[in-house]
């Protein structure tokens, strides 16, 4: 094990891939230089073009500033030979391609009677929470959730980002991995070694007895921080990963709730036909018998991304929101202790 920063560990799995398998490839704007750090050594950003010096011009290409073209020229390429890796830098790029995602991407494997696969994984960075205005900040994962035919990966440590990667350039349908940006920096204990994390495969980040918290992306390390504070009200929280939004690991929320009774949701993206919200409509299908107090979901609120700072903050799930969720499903106050006053209370009309 080595410790590793989540960026660091992108790196490490595309060079892995590249390694193991020549029919990989990585496009995009400006992986040539090395922008953010995910083609070169992994050590620092003046590792410049390390990549490109052991793998070749071939394969390290440089693409036009035209994301339909990025797009199209991948999904081509995966279905003649080659395994395409595509930094596509913020996802707020991926709606100039729609028609290539959706209509070209998710839907040839079915459109060609499975004569061809589509092998292709689309990077891309959710630059939310770091000030950077209204068309740079989108969590535009739900709306992909919602074309059959791709899978969504959503990583929330070092440790996940290099196994789930590792997975989706072996897997032979398309993958659109959604990086967090404000987790870029964060370090974490990553095996040396190869390994892989498979799809569909929830990770349980803290067992808890009183709710069970489903935490997506950056709302994970937020969801762990308002579990420890509430450990100190007698509130046992379980914090579950999903690790990826499709497939879906319905099995093993289904399973929590039914022990726990109650469900929070966080989300990063915007509330209304958010991840969060798909959540929730499973668990009320399929556990509602087991709910003892209504599903919150806390997400972002249907609005513009500002680019003040202050304004800003406030927006995404944090852990004062989440725990603030938490005492509302269990029917508890800040400071409060008493187990019997919390079964005993009402649930919420929310």
């Amino acid at each position: 094990m080595t410790l590793m920063s989540y960026l660091g560990a992108i790196g490490a799995a595309q060079r892995e891939a590249m390694e193991a398998d020549p029919r990989v490839v990585i496009i995009g704007e400006d992986v040539e230089a090395n922008v953010y750090g995910t083609t070169g050594a992994g050590k620092s950003r003046k590792d410049k073009g390390d990549f490109l010096e052991l793998f070749g011009a071939n394969r390290i290409r440089n693409t036009p500033i035209s994301e339909e073209v990025i797009v199209g020229a991948a999904a081509g390429a995966a279905m003649t030979g080659l395994r395409p890796i595509v930094d596509l830098s913020y996802s707020s790029f991926l709606y100039m391609a729609m028609d290539q995602f959706v209509n070209q991407v998710a839907k040839n494997r079915y459109m060609f009677g499975g004569q061809a696969s589509m092998p292709v994984v689309f990077r891309s960075a959710m630059f939310y929470g770091l000030n950077t205005g209204a068309h740079h900040s989108d969590r535009p994962y739900p709306m992909f959730m919602n074309v059959p035919g791709l899978k969504i990966v959503v990583p929330s440590n070092p440790y996940d980002a290099k196994g789930l990667l590792r997975t989706a350039v072996d897997s032979d349908d398309p993958v659109l991995t959604f990086e967090a940006c404000m987790l870029w920096g964060t370090k974490g204990e990553v095996p040396e070694e190869e390994y892989r994390i498979p799809f569909g495969q929830a990770r349980t980040a803290r067992e808890g007895d009183d709710v069970t918290v489903v935490a997506i992306s950056s709302a994970v390390p937020e969801a762990l921080a308002a579990a420890e504070s509430l450990a100190g009200e007698g509130l046992s929280v379980e914090v579950i990963d999903p690790r990826t939004l499709v497939p879906f690991d319905a099995e093993a929320v289904i399973r929590s709730v039914q022990r726990t009774g109650r469900l929070v949701v966080a989300d990063p993206a915007h509330r209304t036909c958010s991840a969060a919200a798909e959540i929730s409509a499973i668990v009320a299908e399929e556990a509602f018998e087991s709910l003892r107090a209504p599903i919150v979901r806390v997400a972002t609120p249907d609005t513009q991304i500002p680019f003040s700072p202050a304004l800003e903050k406030q927006l995404y799930p944090n852990r004062d929101s989440i725990a603030e969720a938490i005492r509302r499903v269990t029917g508890t106050r800040a400071g409060s202790t008493s187990e019997a006053a919390r079964l005993a209370s009402p649930a919420p009309h929310l």
